[in-house]
Order: C-alpha cells, then structure tokens, then sequence
C-alpha cells in the first residue's frame, strides 16, 4: 500500500492545504462536521438568567451563502480526491447547512445511500417558545460514485436496533459529563462536539479493522479517539490550535481493543462478501453457468463479476429482478450454481456462507 502521510495523527492545518499532500484513493472512511453557517445574531438566555453556549465562533462565519457554497464545493472535491473507489463518506450538519451540502455533493457525483436522522433526547429547548424544539441533525451518508462498490457492516448494525434491521432514526444524547471537553473556566471547548456513541456507530457501519478513517474537520477528535479505539487508522485535519492541542491529548489517551476482542473478530468477519470475492478465492469461475431458480433461463459469470443472459448485463439481484418482473430480490438465493463433482444444483448463498467462513479463518 502506497505510504499515507498523516496516519495516526491529528494535523494542524487548513483541511485544503493538507488533502492536498495526501495520496489519491488513500482513504476508506470519510465523516465531516463542516461549520454550519448559523449566522446567529445577538445571544439567547435562558429562563434562568443563564447564557446558552451557541455557535458563534468566527470559523463558522461566512459573508454569505455563495462563499459557504464556494467552500462546501471545494472541500468535498478535495475530499472525494483522496477517498478509495469503496470508500464511503459521512457529512453532518444541521437544517441551516446539510440541504446546501446535499445538493453540492449530488453536482460533484456523489451517490446518496441514506440520510440518518440524529434525534437527541436533551437537546436545548427553544426557549423563546417561537419554532419547534431543534431536537435532530441530519447525516448523509453517500458512497465515491453511482456504480461504486462500498462495505457495509449490516449484520452488525443489527445490535443497535435489538437485532433487527437498523433504520435512519437514531437516538443518541449529546456529549456531556466527562466525554464533554471544557476549557479553563467550564465552558464547552467546543460547541459541536460530538458524541464518542454516534462516530461508533458510524466507524462500524462503513469501515473495518485496518482502514483509514479520515476527519477533515477534527475538532476535539472525537473521530480520531473513537477510530484508535476500534484499531482503525486515523488522519484528523484542524485548523484551531486551541482544539489541535486537546484533541492530540485525548487521542494519546486512548487504548486500542485488544486485537483478539471478541467485539472486533465479531464486526469484522460480518462484512460485505461480493460476488468478485468468491471469483478472487476460485468457488467461481468467468464464464461459469448460472441457473435461475426453476432451472431456466441460464447466465453466464463476467471477469467483473456481473452475469450476462443474451444481451441484459448486471449484476445478479438486478438481472434476477428482471427476468422475474419484479422491483428487486435478493440474486444469492435466486442463482443455482452446479456442483462439479455431482452436479447437483445450490444457491449461489451456500458459496457465499463458506467465503464467510474462510474469511472468519483468516483472521489474526
């Protein structure tokens, strides 16, 4: 693997100028919290008498929305430069920035996955009693491009949900207590410090032990702490001096899991297993037959892992769908294979459970 410059370390510096020294297709993960352009005016109180700590830093000021749509562009084409063919990005923001985000992102040809809606349970009142409670951010998920191939952990996702399917709606609180960094005097160090639970979860989904998980706009580097934790490589990008040096702090802090933890072989022998991994390991082979549940029509297996039946190409759900007449469906238990030694038929998912299986051998 070509060297990474940055690896495992938080970079003090203009995000533009250090994306710049990285190699392309460098980076597995991508999560952003870019500033939101609040454009605040004037402080809010509380019924109390206390002042609320809004963002008001002058990193997220920007003349106008044409400068903030100048620097989401350039960030994210930046970003997208050193991001692998497979690899996926995350962006949060709040309803002031993530619509403008949306938009750039899909210009630049990004493909939306999901967008996950961050409900927090002690979000701050609206205590003007004006709009409704802005209890939620939004988080999209997009991978490099439309026919980029990309890991999902989804079996894995499932013990966030009570071992069901994970949807788009996730609650988590907001950091306080000892997770909340402060400053000399008490006050948060960081207005939009995420919490360690939400970058977890996010690091799980899309990336596996080993990957590098870049964070452009590190902060307090709770991105960079949660990935060292769960023995993934990090790059983290700040600007802020003053956040440089409490990220740095905290990162040192933290201890890897051991390697042999059972909470990591578990998420990492769940992974994605493509149709090009069981060609790779030699359970197929270009040009092998496939039968369609029932025995006809017959497909025969590209070099790319697609299939082919006369002149309709793609891959094994979408042309299974098609001959079908149906939205979609699951190819893995639609596509016989022929065994060659007894020629008896199986489910292309009876290969796909012994890759799992290898894989779980390979192991460290």
């Amino acid at each position: 693997m070509t060297a990474v410059p940055y690896l495992d370390q938080i970079v003090h510096g203009d995000a533009l100028c250090v994306l710049a020294d990285l190699p392309r297709a460098s980076v597995d993960l991508v999560f952003a919290d870019p500033p939101y352009n609040l454009q605040l005016e004037g402080e809010l109180w509380r019924p109390n008498l206390t002042r609320v700590e809004a963002v008001d830093e002058e990193w997220d000021q920007f003349a106008d929305f044409a400068a903030y749509d100048e620097f989401t562009r350039a960030w994210l084409l930046a970003v997208r430069d050193v991001m692998k063919e497979t690899a996926t990005i995350w962006v949060s923001g709040t309803y002031h920035n993530i619509f403008r985000v949306g938009a750039i992102m899909q210009d630049l040809g990004f493909w939306m996955l999901n967008t996950v809606t961050w409900l927090k349970p002690n979000a701050t009142p609206n205590f003007r009693g004006k709009r409704l409670k802005n209890d939620v951010e939004f988080i999209i998920w997009a991978k490099r491009s439309e026919k980029a191939r990309y890991s999902f952990n989804h079996h894995l996702m499932k013990q966030f949900n009570g071992s069901k399917q994970l949807g788009c709606v996730w609650t988590i609180p907001i950091c306080t207590g000892e997770e909340r960094l402060r400053n000399a005097v008490g006050r948060k160090l960081h207005p939009t410090q995420k919490p360690e639970a939400l970058l977890e979860r996010i690091i799980l989904a899309s990336s596996r032990v080993g990957d590098v998980v870049l964070d452009p706009f590190v902060g307090t580097g709770t991105t960079a702490a949660v990935a060292k934790r769960l023995r993934r490589h990090w790059i983290g990008i700040e600007r802020e001096s003053r956040y440089v040096e409490a990220a740095r702090r905290r990162v040192e802090a933290v201890q890897p899991l051991p390697p042999d933890d059972p909470l990591l072989a578990h998420r990492s022998r769940l992974g994605r297993v493509p149709i090009e991994e069981l060609l790779q390991r030699g359970y197929l082979q270009p040009g092998q037959r496939l039968y369609l549940q029932g025995g006809e029509p017959e497909a025969m297996i590209l070099a790319d892992g697609q299939v082919q039946v006369g002149a309709l190409v793609g891959t094994i759900h979408k042309v299974a769908a098609r001959l079908k007449g149906v939205p979609s469906c699951n190819g893995w238990t639609l596509w016989y294979y022929e065994d060659r030694q007894t020629g008896d038929r199986y489910p292309l998912d009876t290969l796909r459970r012994q890759v799992r299986q290898s894989i779980q051998g390979d192991a460290p």
